[in-house]
């Protein structure tokens, strides 16, 4: 299967599923191209409103573990996690936990990268691909460098990848054979990349280039809350979570609603906001015990969070306290 145009009106290939690549068919093929090779091809039309919301879900979930987030795609991103203290401070926990929220969210699997820096982190994302995880500590780098394809390299397309066979170079540790100043003198600026990608050194930082339209905290319990008051006493925990994570916003952000959701123990879940609602606990009281009685149901997860409206760069607008009632 494969998504695109048709292939009688000069379509083409946007994605496909791993079956059909193994026909050799690829993205930016043409349509009629990719049904000559595999004539049992079923080609789909694109959805970009599907596509534009699954995309605003998961980075929703990005957010909840980190604010250092670099979108590169609808369905990618670099997540710089090193301050975050979700899953124990753990990065691997992290993906995985991170992972499974997707699929639980919008029935998507997907594949992450872990690893010291954004070169690795993308190189490692592929690995295991599709619905895998690849996990590069510090100490494994050198290993898992070394025998990469500098075709792995970002930037080395095919015209770069073929004067490197002609150089000999095959993989990152024929590279690094040659010197900087030799790197230079053949591929200019781009030389100095070769040198340190080769070595998997990349001071790349994560630069966030989307702002936030929401903030949430959420918590999955080891054993399911069988009540509404059970659910209503684990709320100041969140709220204190919360609150925390509000106070490392910038001025830019003012909240308009609160919304709190609820999953329950056959993984439906429902999500309650309301007009005139803040980052308050009574809020937060009465928006949860409505959402947990629209179910009679034990409840495995519980989140609490605000909408926000990114006022940056408008003049004479003042922050508000984000706290102004009890919880404070």
């Amino acid at each position: 299967m494969a998504v695109g145009g048709h292939s009688d009106r000069r379509g083409v290939i946007s994605t496909c599923n791993y079956e059909a690549r193994e026909f050799g068919i690829h993205s930016a093929m043409a349509s009629a191209t990719a049904m000559r090779l595999c004539p049992d091809l079923i080609i789909v039309p694109g959805n970009m409103e599907a596509y534009r919301i699954a995309s605003q879900s998961m980075r929703e979930i990005f957010f909840d573990y980190t604010d250092l987030v670099e979108p590169l795609s609808l369905d990618e991103a670099f997540l710089d996690v090193s301050e975050s203290t979700r899953c124990r401070s753990s990065a691997t926990l992290m993906a995985e936990e991170i992972r499974q929220r997707i699929f639980e969210a919008i029935n998507i699997t997907v594949s992450a990268g872990v690893a010291p820096n954004k070169f690795l982190a993308k190189v490692a994302s592929d690995w295991h691909k599709p619905n895998g995880l690849c996990v590069v500590p510090p100490n494994e780098v050198e290993s898992f460098v070394r025998p990469l394809p500098v075709k792995r390299i970002y930037g080395v397309g095919k015209v770069t990848a073929e004067k490197l066979k002609r150089m000999g170079v095959e993989t990152c540790a024929d590279l690094r054979r040659f010197d900087q100043y030799e790197l230079n003198e053949r591929f200019g600026s781009f030389g100095q990349r070769l040198h340190n990608l080769c070595r998997g050194i990349d001071e790349r930082p994560v630069t966030p280039s989307r702002r936030r339209k929401s903030l949430s905290v959420e918590h999955t319990y080891n054993e399911d809350l069988e009540s509404v008051d059970l659910c209503l006493a684990k709320l100041p925990d969140l709220f204190v979570e919360l609150k925390n994570r509000l106070q490392r916003l910038g001025d830019d952000y003012q909240i308009t609603k609160a919304f709190v959701k609820v999953k329950f123990n056959d993984f439906t879940s429902t999500t309650l906001e309301r007009a005139g609602t803040g980052a308050r606990l009574s809020d937060y009281r009465a928006l949860l015990a409505d959402a947990a009685r629209r179910q009679s149901l034990p409840v495995r997860l519980l989140g609490i969070g605000v909408r926000l409206l990114d006022r940056g760069g408008e003049e004479g607008v003042r922050q508000l306290d984000l706290f102004t009632e009890e919880g404070e």
